[in-house]
């Protein structure tokens, strides 16, 4: 695993290495094993590298690196699992055995494409073409490995991180308003678009290419590109669209057949990611997902496979113990690391620096944590992340369908009278008391004042759906009306509203597995994952990912997910051959902290610094009155709004780390 930066500028006022140089700095923490940088700025082009040798760990493996023919020149990052097939194949006289060397050589022998659609791996390239001198950037299927992209002062430049990209001298910090009203919707800020205007992110299974000649192309909303770049290109080359739409016009029928080849596909998936030259372990979180992973590792492995797990001290939150019992079953080597609110205090302040964009889900916090305690003993961990989205593991693909059927039999014209009612038998001191007088009988996700509060987290997600697709909508949606939020922002439409963009799929638990992952999947979970891990040095890898399985899941009807209201049946029942079914059996409960009562306790002080109305209205990017009043009712107990509370700290401690000029607007007195 590495960090890639570079740039291409018709600006010769700076000196091309050491501005290349800079950025690739920015990214030491992914690379700490080495580096190097390489610029003809005659061409108007630099490539720079840091490097964490993973595979071939002799300067062989040194970037950016030359193709043998001359041709190309290359910076990446990631891991390419088939490379020594890909070699077998080629037949080159090699230097080293670097998968690096191998997509030289491919992309030499085969072409741009052609190579791409043979790999399987993840990854983000920088690719310099001398002979067209035309810069091309790629990103895997799925999008396991970042790439950002965009202007500056008259230049076009790239990253693995946006702190690459401020380093260089033509950086301009502008916030995009409009992405911020995104973020707030959504927790994160989705793709192609981030916290900067003129600044976004390369979308999965996307290659994009330019050259500094003048061309017709304009370039993709919402850039608007110097004329000296608009001969920018972005190309598809891999569809999750096409590939649910294939699937599910030719299905596998026969579970038997699909639970076979499904569990084929994850021994060779584990094998080939279990392939390095450094120490390899897992993450453990007692899942479904994790401990399948696990379990199918441990299965092909002479030696105890190391395993890492986070416990909490509040108990309501801590499934530590789950992780034990499988990690004593399968004969793994396990470590656990119990946390505590004084813990995530001290993580708290590098979240902007590790992030570099706003982002807001709190299990960024032990997701840091564990990466942490893992790169004490492993360079490598696989992880059991995209279990969820492609084989129906959200309580919302299990539940919203039935919430819907009921809410439906509610005329149209009464659901909002209906939602004001459950509002309010919910914040009766009866259903907090009710609550109270549950939480030991149910599982943490519904615990104690929390059930009062899943009722009026309902209440809020009906109130405006007209359909289950509006539902789903509103469940993924923090704050519903971010414009009312965000001073001078406008909400832009993504692929979330575009139902045009869709794919003919069967079912809306298709849909939703499908709008999972092209959004919460890339933007969230594997942007928390890598930024996590990448700030320790910890390359993970994600077996789920490899591309012949998202293929098969996605020919996989939703009965073979989905039964009796419980997900992830495929998966259960390959896990069934490896670990009893009652160390598994247990609600949901996913891998949070309880930032609700620490925003209450010792991280009060933080919170009210940040939310200081006086420097709300000072900064004028968000309207005080909003942020004022689910602060005081998170603290008087009548509602628990850590999310969207965490979301509005989560920026502006990005905005302090930042410094960002504090701009002056008319629509300030809103605040």
């Amino acid at each position: 695993m590495c960090g890639i930066s570079g740039f291409l500028s018709s600006d010769n006022s700076h000196d091309f290495d050491s501005s290349v140089h800079d950025m690739a700095q920015a990214l030491l923490h992914r690379g700490p094993d080495g580096g190097g940088v390489w610029s003809d700025a005659a061409r108007g082009v630099a490539l720079g590298h840091r490097r964490l040798a993973i595979v071939d760990l002799s300067p062989a493996g040194r970037q950016p690196m030359h193709s043998a023919c001359g041709r190309y020149v290359m910076a990446f990052n990631g891991e390419i699992y088939n490379h020594q097939e890909l070699r077998r194949q080629l037949n080159e006289s090699w230097r080293g055995h670097s998968d690096t060397e191998t997509l030289l050589a491919a992309f030499s022998h085969w072409g741009i494409e052609a190579t791409l659609q043979r790999t399987v791996g993840m990854f983000a390239i920088a690719l310099w073409d001398r002979m067209e001198r035309r810069l091309y950037l790629m990103r895997d299927r799925m999008g396991e490995k970042p790439l950002y992209y965009g202007w500056g002062r008259n230049v076009f430049f790239f990253g693995s991180e946006l702190k690459a990209l401020r380093q260089h001298p033509g950086f301009s910090n502008e916030i995009d308003r409009d992405a911020l009203c995104l973020y707030f919707r959504q927790n994160y800020i989705p793709a192609p678009r981030s916290i900067y205007r003129n600044i976004c992110k390369l979308e999965p299974g996307c290659m994009l290419s330019l050259t500094l000649a003048d061309a017709t192309t304009a370039p993709p909303s919402p850039l608007s590109a110097p004329a000296a770049f608009r001969g920018l290109k972005l190309h598809r080359w891999w569809s999750l669209h096409d590939v649910a739409q294939a699937g599910q016009r030719n299905p596998i029928r026969d579970e038997v057949e699909a639970l076979e080849r499904l569990e084929s596909l994850l021994h060779k998936s584990i094998a080939m990611q279990s392939v390095a030259d450094v120490p390899l372990g897992a993450f453990l979180s007692g899942g479904v997902d994790s401990s399948l992973i696990v379990a199918l590792m441990q299965a092909n492995s002479a030696k105890p496979v190391h395993t890492y797990t986070i416990g909490f001290n509040e108990a309501a939150y801590d499934e530590a113990g789950y992780a034990r019992a499988i990690a004593s079953h399968l004969g793994t080597r396990h470590t656990e690391l119990y946390i505590s609110a004084l813990d995530g205090l001290d993580v708290i302040p590098r979240l902007p620096a590790l992030f570099d964009e706003p982002f807001s889900d709190v299990s960024q916090i032990p997701t840091y944590l564990v990466a942490q305690q893992a790169r004490q003993h492993v360079t490598v961990a696989l992880s059991g992340d995209a279990g969820d989205e492609l084989f129906a593991g959200y309580n919302r693909h299990l539940r919203t369908q039935h919430v819907w059927n009921l809410v439906a039999k509610v005329p149209a014209g009464c659901r909002q009278l209906f939602s004001r009612c459950l509002k309010r038998s919910s914040a009766s001191p009866a259903a907090r008391a009710l609550g109270q007088g549950m939480s030991h009988l149910i599982p943490m996700n519904w615990h104690a004042a929390l059930y009062a509060d899943k009722l009026l987290k309902l209440a809020d997600r009906i109130d405006g759906a007209r359909d289950c697709d509006d539902l789903y909508f509103n469940l993924v949606s923090e704050w519903k009306h971010p414009d009312a939020l965000v001073l001078g922002g406008h909400e832009p439409l993504t692929l979330l509203r575009q139902r045009d963009a869709w794919p003919q799929l069967a079912t809306f638990e298709d849909r939703m597995m499908y709008l999972d992952s092209m959004t919460y999947l890339p933007d969230d979970i594997l942007v928390k994952v890598d930024r996590a891990a990448m700030a320790t040095s910890l390359e993970t890898r994600v077996p789920f990912l490899d591309h012949r399985i998202v293929e098969l899941a996605w020919r996989m009807p939703v009965g073979m997910k989905i039964d009796r209201g419980q997900g992830k049946q495929a998966l259960r029942k390959i896990l069934d051959k490896h670990v009893p079914r009652h160390l598994i059996e247990r609600p949901k409960q996913g891998f949070s902290v309880p930032v609700g009562s620490w925003l209450k306790g010792p991280l009060r002080e933080w919170a009210e610094h940040l939310l200081n109305r006086g420097r709300l209205q000072q900064e004028g990017y968000l309207n005080a009155n909003e942020i004022e009043s689910r602060w005081q009712e998170h603290l008087s107990g009548r509602r628990n709004w850590e999310h969207s509370l965490w979301s509005v700290l989560m920026f502006q401690s990005w905005l302090e780390h930042q410094a960002v000029p504090q701009p002056v607007l008319a629509c300030q007195a809103a605040g």
